[in-house]
């Protein structure tokens, strides 16, 4: 039986609260938001590819931007919100907007076309403030819950942050998986990374400690769906 049909046996798919809303963990790695037709999506990483390419000559394919622009338009069909939230580093770096194609720029006003686009400064992208439309914010509140880039210890139940790409690996008989995931407990939630070119950080690894003293719950992204893993079953690299 494939890693992924054992995991589904034992799992199942998550349904959140915190902070008294309601939060539906999307396979696309964006969070949505029902009672605010939200849709949430952090660390998009536009023209990371491109930035690689100026600042140190190592080249990358080209198309992630397009890649990770096309991945949201999925989840904006599906959900059609009347808000989206990019929860910060939407670029790689604040010249990113300039370096967008004709084509990548069009895609991006046309899915902020009759929505609401909130940017949320990120710590690669905060000297963005104009040039791909849609409004720009520090932070952002949307009923109980308060939306940032980077988490903050100590901060009141409601956070809902990015910045640290978790990532969650299982091991079953002698087979690994490591996917990209939501991380939370039940006081605060980080979100994976949703761009094409980002990559992923344990959530065994320290960083995590302080952020989940008392444990953690990982939301895996599976083939279709989320899987819900106890902190006891995820293994370190």
């Amino acid at each position: 039986m494939a890693l992924g049909q054992r995991l589904e046996k034992t799992t199942k798919a998550p349904g959140l609260r915190l902070a008294g809303e309601t939060l539906t963990l999307d396979r696309c790695g964006g969070l949505w938001l029902e009672a605010h037709r939200t849709l949430i999506v952090s660390d998009l990483h536009l023209e990371k590819g491109s930035a690689y390419a100026v600042r140190s000559g190592q080249f990358l394919p080209p198309y992630d931007t397009r890649e990770t622009l096309a991945c949201l338009h999925e989840a904006v069909a599906r959900f059609d919100p009347a808000c989206v939230v990019a929860l910060g580093d939407s670029f790689h770096d604040a010249r990113g907007p300039e370096r967008l194609e004709p084509g990548d720029r069009a895609m991006v006003a046309a899915l902020q076309d009759g929505r609401d686009w909130v940017w949320i400064a990120g710590n690669h992208d905060a000297a963005v403030h104009e040039g791909v439309g849609g409004r720009y914010a520090e932070t952002l509140s949307l009923g109980g819950l308060t939306l940032r880039h980077e988490p903050r210890i100590g901060a009141p139940e409601g956070e809902i942050a990015g910045h640290l790409h978790p990532c969650g690996k299982v091991a079953m008989r002698g087979r690994t998986v490591r996917r990209r995931c939501f991380v939370g407990d039940g006081h605060r939630l980080i979100m994976p990374a949703f761009g094409a070119y980002t990559g992923g950080l344990n959530v065994r690894n320290a960083a995590f400690d302080p952020l989940f003293p008392n444990g953690f719950t990982a939301h895996l992204l599976g083939d279709g769906r989320v899987f819900t893993i106890g902190r006891t079953m995820l293994v370190r690299d």
